[in-house]
């Protein structure tokens, strides 16, 4: 009983000694860290990290300043980026230095797993490249209503990885930077201005010199319809059952479903108050009368059917 308490007492001892050991090496490592020396170290570190704050605060200010007034949304948004980019970069390569990290051997080492992560990750990489052609070429910008994949809505944000769009029924859709620049998309939102076109078949027998000069009193009903380009309204060709017409008229890309919409009441309208009249297809059954005589010729082709 008296070797195991001694032996309980030994290990504690023992434990104890550790224990303070480690205090008194604590204790040197605290007391050789804050002095004097690291301490105006660490205060002239922050103190340059502050001035850099303060430039890029100021860069920030005076870009908004000048992008409002001379770039448009998209290439402010590129600026903004770049500048965050940059600000970020400067501070951790700051930091890095002031530990005694020669940047050198780093930007080595980075290079050399770039070479690995760049195999494994072709796609993401192939978006961020595609995400700086996207911003730098500017046929996409914030706001603008695009359709991609079959994929229609307004650009809400151009990012490195993807394009972000909300679809007309307030859907979020993320679309990746590559997709836009290897397919073909149409941006309806490029050009001020757009052409609108209906297709309208009527029946045969209808005078097409007068359903043109009808046809073309629609526009006019449109306060929309914008003059230059002037409305047109030609004949398309003739189908089975209907003379194909079609018309066309320009107007704001901002005004493109409410002119749609119009002229679509319009062209009833006029087509109704001048007695023009659409076509359908239909199929005409003609009765036949077994009683009625049939030529021999005709017979022997019904037997052979």
């Amino acid at each position: 009983m008296d070797e195991s308490t001694s032996a309980v007492t030994i290990g504690v001892q023992q434990a104890q000694e550790q224990i303070s050991k480690h205090k008194e090496t604590l204790f040197a490592w605290v007391k050789s860290f804050f002095t004097w020396t690291n301490l105006f170290r660490a205060a002239g570190m922050l103190f340059v990290i502050g001035i850099i704050w303060f430039l890029y605060k100021l860069a920030f200010h005076a870009l908004n300043r000048v992008s409002e007034q001379k770039i448009n949304k998209q290439n402010n948004l590129a600026l903004h980026k770049l500048l965050k980019y940059v600000f970020y970069s400067v501070i951790v390569m700051y930091i890095l230095s002031c530990f005694g990290i020669k940047l050198t051997a780093l930007l080595g080492a980075a290079g050399i797993a770039g070479l690995a992560v760049g195999f494994a990750a072709q796609t993401t990489v192939s978006n961020v490249i595609s995400g700086l052609f996207v911003i730098t070429e500017g046929v996409v910008k914030v706001g603008d209503r695009i359709v991609v994949s079959g994929v229609t809505g307004d650009v809400d944000s151009i990012d490195l990885l993807s394009t972000k769009v909300h679809t007309l029924d307030n859907q979020l859709v993320r679309i990746p930077n590559s997709s836009i620049i290897n397919t073909t998309f149409q941006n309806n939102s490029y050009y001020s201005t757009r052409r609108i076109t209906f297709a309208i078949g009527l029946k045969y027998g209808t005078d097409i010199r007068y359903a043109l000069d009808v046809l073309l009193k629609a526009p006019e009903l449109c306060e929309t319809v914008i003059k230059k380009p002037a409305p047109a309204v030609w004949v398309d060709g003739f189908g089975d059952s209907n003379i194909n017409m079609t018309v066309a008229v320009w107007c704001k890309s901002s005004d493109f479903l409410k002119t749609k919409n119009d002229m679509f009441i319009a062209l009833m309208r006029v087509m109704n108050e001048n007695g023009l009249v659409t076509s359908y297809n239909c199929v005409e059954i003609v009765p036949h009368d077994d009683s009625t005589p049939v030529p021999p010729a005709k017979k022997s082709v019904a037997r052979q059917s």
